[in-house]
């Protein structure tokens, strides 16, 4: 799902190995024991990831609406939910932004779909369900949302709602492309309009990822 210049680790369980830098304690102090396994856990996968880039182990604290701030000429993104947790980083030299998303593979609560997408993504959805009705399409749209915002937030500091990406989806080749709705973004001094991405619906979970590289 990924391209050369991204690394990745994943976890299907919490290693005892897996610890945080006392920073990282205080900042998840008053966590419940589910959040605190997740939030380690995530960062050990995080920091054997920089290891493969050369990077040393260092903390990584959540910043602005929890985004993970990561060493400089790092550019990353991390995911948990029940059962797994995964994290991908990049140089900053080669890569621009990441966002990664994981849920269950199972339908969205009642009521959720219609507040997360656009009326013509829902009539996406029946397509797709008509071609491919194993998959779970509603939890593949949210996922492949939250991974759009994973990637725009870093370039822009700015929250994007549900319905400010419009999304369509390739179910043979398991992409995706998101059309940004909300203007003011910019990646490499252009007008940021849109992301393509990578989605996978097996095991049990969804996963989807974009990363974008930079130009050359």
């Amino acid at each position: 799902m990924l391209p050369e210049g991204a690394t990745w680790v994943e976890a299907f369980d919490d290693p005892a190995e897996a610890t945080l830098f006392p920073e990282e304690e205080a900042a998840i102090a008053r966590a419940v024991d589910k959040r605190r396994r997740e939030f380690t856990t995530v960062r050990h996968c995080a920091r054997r990831a920089m290891a493969e880039l050369g990077v040393p182990p260092a903390p990584l604290l959540p910043g602005e609406r929890g985004a993970p701030q990561w060493p400089a000429g790092v550019v990353g993104s991390m995911t948990h939910c029940a059962g797994y947790r995964a994290a991908v980083v990049g140089p900053a030299g080669t890569v621009v932004t990441i966002g990664i998303d994981a849920e269950p593979h199972e339908p969205l609560p009642g009521g959720v779909l219609d507040a997360v997408s656009l009326p013509e993504e829902r009539a996406r959805l029946r397509e797709l369900s008509t071609q491919d009705g194993k998959v779970h399409w509603d939890r593949v749209l949210f996922s492949c949302k939250e991974s759009v915002y994973k990637a725009w937030f870093p370039l822009t500091g700015a929250w994007l709602d549900f319905e400010q990406a419009d999304l369509t989806f390739d179910a043979a080749g398991g992409t995706f492309h998101a059309r940004l709705l909300k203007p003011g973004g910019q990646a490499e001094g252009r007008p940021l309009t849109e992301f393509t991405g990578r989605w996978l619906a097996a095991d049990g979970f969804v996963v989807s990822a974009i990363v974008r590289l930079r130009e050359r």
